[in-house]
């Protein structure tokens, strides 16, 4: 039922809330019940699906000037919006580093757009919300427990941060009056760093030319003695080194810097140590894989997020900074319209928008706590060793088939391979397949280049990816590959029953038609 509005009018004044509350309730009763059917059963659908013109088309009027019935435009949500998601809901979506949500997750949104809270300042509860949220992600990364830090969009802004802080630290809270012309500010990270790194070198006005892009060894990682051997070059040179950005968890092989090495070196050459974790820092949460990060415990500033590999609902970024004096220095402003005082509302002391660029700001805390709280660090960090164990299966899997190649290590949970056949340009065969896949709903695997060639990312994020998902993607890229490499023509027309009679070789007992069963062979699903 639509809300009413101009029933509540006195005076020439409108509300828009409804005058009877029942038809609306009923609607939002069956919204939750609708999207929770959806989360059931995703294994009945495709991963994704291409949108119709027709539909685009739909999505092109003018602006509403008359009210519309609220059941109608949900209607026109399940019709236009939902069948046409980015898919990383789905299990078998593999293709970027997608978190797969989850429902406490979906339910805290609907809390906090109860509340439409601001949480750029003031003294109220979502804000202290957030604070246990930041000396939560302050204890995972082995912090100090008066460490500062910030929710944001996500690390591409936390990235940002990052590199004003280090900034402000090399240069003195001035540079925020002066500016850095004739600063000289050099910065190194990985080769294979993520571009939101040299993009937030641009933003903080010292230029992409300023980041010294260090080459990787064979197993993707920053080679520590063509660093150190740039930074001598810079310094001989009259620059000025500030920065270095490790990486855990890089885009294409999800390899993991010597992150303690790197600490080492920003001791002795007075940088600022940051670390772009962006999904591989909640693999502090998981005792396996903590080792990997030996060194994150001793950066200044990490960024990551929790819409990766935490399963948090988007989006949930992540800010944390060792010096909270520093990160203060930074962004610490007072206008008249935002002065604090004593008592009252405007109390609380620091807000957050002296952490960051952002006053107007969400509650995106309150679906971390709930998450966190709900299903425990200790079981999100066995999702994220669940995830790397299923990789180091496909691997294996990938190593025993003649018509793959497995073209990097795999140091967490991303295997890159492609399918080789005997002529023909493979670069754009990998590409074709992975198209294929993609448009079939099938499996949604992604491209990447690695060591000059094109090859199929799949990185394993989902808690409820299994096994059987695994055997179902490399099946049908082998599949496919065999049906493009014999024609080399035109695109196969991929049906999921025609390609998978396969699967069943899995002996997964509970199967409906092509899919496996919702949960059959898995211990991934998170519990509501």
């Amino acid at each position: 039922m639509a809300p009413r509005t101009g029933e509540h009018a006195t005076a020439g004044i409108e509300s828009l809330d409804p005058v009877d509350w029942s038809g609306l309730r009923a609607l939002g009763h069956r919204m939750v019940d609708d999207m929770f059917d959806h989360l059931e059963h995703l294994r009945d659908g495709p991963v994704w699906q291409p949108m119709p013109d027709s539909l685009r088309q739909e999505l092109q009027s003018p602006l509403p000037r008359k009210p519309t019935p609220a059941d109608v435009v949900y209607d026109d949500f399940r019709r236009l919006v939902q069948p046409y998601a980015t898919g990383n809901l789905h299990p078998r979506f593999m293709g970027w580093v997608h978190g797969g949500g989850n429902p406490v997750g979906m339910l805290a949104e609907l809390l906090a757009g109860g509340l439409n809270a601001n949480l750029g300042g003031r003294d109220h509860a979502p804000i202290e919300v957030e604070r246990q949220v930041i000396r939560w992600a302050a204890e995972m990364l082995g912090f100090p427990a008066d460490a500062s830090g910030v929710l944001v969009t996500g690390t591409s802004v936390a990235n940002l941060i990052g590199v004003l802080v280090a900034r402000s630290a090399s240069l003195g809270p001035s540079v925020r009056q002066i500016g850095v012309d004739g600063a000289r500010l050099v910065a190194y990270t990985s080769a294979v760093a993520h571009g939101c790194l040299p993009r937030a070198m641009e933003m903080a006005g010292l230029g992409r030319a300023a980041l010294r892009m260090i080459e990787c060894d064979r197993n993707g990682r920053m080679r520590l003695d063509m660093l150190a051997q740039r930074v001598a070059q810079d310094r001989a040179s009259g620059l000025r080194p500030f920065l270095v950005v490790g990486t855990a968890g890089t885009v294409d092989i999800g390899a993991v810097d010597d992150l303690a090495a790197i600490a080492d070196l920003a001791v002795s050459e007075r940088l600022w140590f940051h670390v772009d974790g962006a999904f591989g820092a909640i693999a502090a949460l998981a005792p396996g894989l903590r080792p990997l990060l030996t060194g994150i415990e001793r950066a200044d500033s990490v960024a990551f997020d929790f819409h990766k590999w935490a399963q948090v609902p988007y989006d949930a970024g992540c800010i944390v900074v060792r010096d909270a004096t520093q990160h203060l220095e930074t962004f610490g402003a007072e206008a008249t319209y935002l002065k604090r005082e004593d008592r009252g509302l405007a109390g609380g002391g620091v807000w957050p928008c002296d952490l960051g660029p952002d006053l107007s700001r969400g509650f995106r805390a309150l679906k971390v706590w709930m998450t966190l709280s709900v299903y425990g660090a200790d079981r999100i960090g066995a999702i994220a060793q669940q995830t790397c164990d299923l990789a180091a299966a496909l691997a294996q899997r990938v190593d025993r088939e003649p018509a793959l190649q497995r073209l990097a290590p795999v140091a967490l949970n991303i295997v890159c391979f492609r399918f080789v056949a005997s002529d023909g340009d493979l670069d754009r065969l990998n590409a074709d397949l992975v198209a294929d896949l993609q448009e079939s709903g099938i499996a949604a695997p992604s491209t990447t280049m690695v060591n000059g060639v094109l090859g199929i990312r799949a990185a394993i994020v989902n808690h409820r990816t299994n096994h059987a998902d695994l055997a179902i993607m490399v099946d049908a890229v082998l599949e496919a590959g065999r049906i493009r490499a014999a024609k080399q023509k035109k695109p196969p027309v991929i049906h999921r029953g025609q390609v998978y009679r396969e699967a069943s070789r899995l002996g997964d007992a509970g199967t409906r038609g092509p899919f496996p069963a919702p949960g059959a062979g898995t211990l991934a699903a998170v519990p509501p």
